[in-house]
């Protein structure tokens, strides 16, 4: 078995996929012809967006909207990058809310927190060393 999708429900596949494009230079990989899903080339694991519509059908019970959740979901999407101050002030520039300034941690590590228009917390960080 191997780790193949992150799968994030929002209110607009079409945006979030042009927000992780144009914040983080991402290139959209596929966008399903209904709009209701859409995945990005990020590497082996697969960053995909499908609406609340979609989820509606997959969770007939409902699912916590992170666009709708005034607190950042228990979850996160990281993004490793050698630049961590350069994307995070674009992630800013194409509307994305800061929750924590870049950072040096004590391992070496720069992190930063954001969340994207669509609500997903973003974690912006640089390799770890080791």
């Amino acid at each position: 078995m191997k780790f193949g999708y992150t799968i994030v429900y929002v209110p607009s596949v079409e945006s979030s996929l042009r927000f992780f494009c144009q914040a983080f230079g991402l290139e959209q990989k596929f966008l399903h012809e209904s709009g209701d899903y859409g995945e990005l080339n990020t590497g082996e694991t697969t960053l995909a967006f499908a609406s609340h519509a979609l989820g509606a059908t997959h969770f007939p019970d409902g699912h916590v909207r992170a666009s709708d959740s005034k607190q950042p979901l228990g979850i996160e999407i990281a993004l490793v990058t050698d630049d961590v101050h350069r994307a995070h002030m674009s992630a800013l520039a194409h509307g994305a809310v800061e929750q924590a300034a870049p950072a040096q941690m004590p391992w070496g590590q720069v992190v930063s927190y954001i969340r994207a228009p669509d609500g997903t917390p973003v974690e912006l960080c640089t390799p770890v060393s080791g």
